[in-house]
């Protein structure tokens, strides 16, 4: 099972990476950074973070259990609830009322921050 959320991981920062250097190269081509925010939080979060964790299932082998299942879950929808509530906070489209917006951005983060809650506890306990 580690192995599988290794993997997912892995897959998911690569996406993110992905995503990361389009915004990059937009917004150095567009000469607009007004993506700068979402940018550095696609790399740091989405990217860095999810890989560091991807490495942690990976050459650890914590006891896999509702624990482990409830960090991956909410790592994986922290950071794109976190930078997808991010990019329509900025940009605030017409479609969607703004408080919408904002709650979006807070569910998100708030995810998020508990993925690194449920890491922490995690590091304390047994390994197989």
């Amino acid at each position: 099972m580690n192995n599988n959320y290794s993997t997912f991981l892995l897959r998911l920062s690569a996406l993110f990476a992905l995503i990361g250097a389009f915004l990059g190269s937009h917004m150095a081509g567009a000469g607009s950074y007004a993506s700068r925010p979402i940018h550095a939080h696609v790399l740091v979060v989405g990217w860095l973070t999810i890989f560091a964790w991807a490495v942690y299932y990976k050459i650890f082998t914590p006891k896999i259990g509702l624990l482990a299942k409830l960090h991956v879950y909410s790592a994986i929808t922290g950071s794109i609830g976190l930078t997808g509530g991010m990019t329509l906070f900025v940009f605030k489209p017409d479609f969607l009322p703004p408080a919408l917006n904002t709650v979006l951005y807070i569910i998100g983060g708030s995810v998020l921050l508990l993925s690194f809650v449920f890491f922490f506890l995690l590091t304390f306990t047994k390994e197989k």
